[in-house]
């Protein structure tokens, strides 16, 4: 197992958070609103940390779902009495889990991050929840029309956030753990797999936006020349088309029988 995390500068810290045990590997991104730190005095990094630090504890035979409703519960838990954990801008994340049990290898994503199966005969699999990008994509042309830091860009702002956590909307990790009954999960046979990957958002922008690879390519580098080198080209990316960067994070896994 290989894990590679930069945060997107050197004046905040990491947002992102991953960790394994022996038959398991957690991804946590973090998301953060400008404005949030009233709401949490502990902040996003704190959250994906200590949301990633209970999964893994936790690890055992129950599914996937129920597992994150109940990091979910702790969390919130931990700093219900002293934060908002219910505003809407409180800090909130993307997760995603895989796990070794019986043979199979089980997975849950919530939120924009990823993982992908790399199948020994087949295409790589890509487990992704799509719904957040969806809806912020669609709110992109009106925020880009208004001014920035006008009221109705915060109008714009406030709408798109009303969608999350909603039916119809989009789901991720915050303060109700009925959230990670919206997951998406499944599983494959170990011994259909040559690797498997997490990764969040940050790191999974060499696909989309920048198309530096597909997916299968993707697999190839990192079983070439590891996850550090996925980033590398990401941040050269960034820079090239003026993007601001963002936290990426990679879990690297292969010989996933020998666990």
């Amino acid at each position: 197992m290989t894990m590679t995390s930069v945060a997107k500068g050197t004046t905040r810290a990491n947002e992102d958070f991953t960790g394994a045990v022996p038959t398991a590997a957690v991804l946590v991104d973090g998301a953060g609103i400008p404005g949030g730190e009233a709401t949490c005095r502990h902040g996003v990094a704190w959250y994906a940390g200590r949301l990633g630090a209970n999964l893994l504890s936790l690890v055992g035979d129950r599914g996937l779902p129920a597992l994150l409703a109940e990091a979910v519960e702790q969390v919130t838990d931990e700093h219900r009495h002293t934060c908002d954990v219910a505003n809407p801008i409180s800090p909130s994340a993307a997760v995603a889990v895989l796990r070794l049990s019986g043979g199979l290898l089980e997975y849950l994503v919530l939120g924009d991050a990823f993982l992908v199966l790399d199948r020994a005969d087949d295409a790589p699999l890509v487990v992704s929840d799509p719904r957040e990008v969806i809806i912020s994509r669609s709110y992109e042309p009106a925020l880009e029309a208004a001014a920035k830091g006008s009221e109705d860009y915060h109008r714009l702002l406030r709408d798109l956030r009303a969608n999350r956590n909603q039916p119809g909307g989009f789901w991720v990790a915050k303060d109700d753990p009925r959230a990670a009954d919206e997951a998406i999960t499944g599983s494959c046979a170990i011994s259909e797999l040559s690797g498997a990957v997490l990764l969040s958002n940050g790191a999974g922008r060499i696909v989309d936006p920048f198309q530096l690879a597909d997916w299968p390519g993707v697999m190839a580098v990192l079983a070439s020349s590891g996850p550090a080198d996925i980033i590398h080209r990401v941040r050269q990316a960034e820079t090239r088309h003026a993007v601001a960067a963002d936290d990426a994070t990679i879990t690297y896994c292969t010989d996933l029988g020998q666990a």
